[in-house]
């Protein structure tokens, strides 16, 4: 992932590989505070009342899950999400 911004991170749609799911895109990252090295990243919710209000709950995927970084997307194996 050398010389990629956040923001073009966040533009990246976030595609779960185990069942194809569409995650969304990434709201937040979590830095490890000693090296700075990414170690997860954050997607917002499901979508609640037919689309339109985003779920409290974000999904926390570690950095280690994600299994390639593409020009429009981000293929992730996340198991039990």
């Amino acid at each position: 992932m050398a010389n990629t911004t956040y923001s073009e991170l966040r533009r990246k749609e976030i595609i779960n590989i185990c069942d194809g799911a569409r995650l969304g895109c990434i709201c937040d990252l979590e830095l490890d505070d000693c090296t700075g090295v990414i170690s997860a990243i954050i997607v917002p919710g499901p979508p609640r009342f037919m689309g339109l209000i985003r779920s409290p709950e974000e999904l926390v995927i570690p950095y280690c899950k994600i299994q390639k970084i593409g020009d429009d997307v981000i293929l992730v194996q996340a198991d039990g999400i």
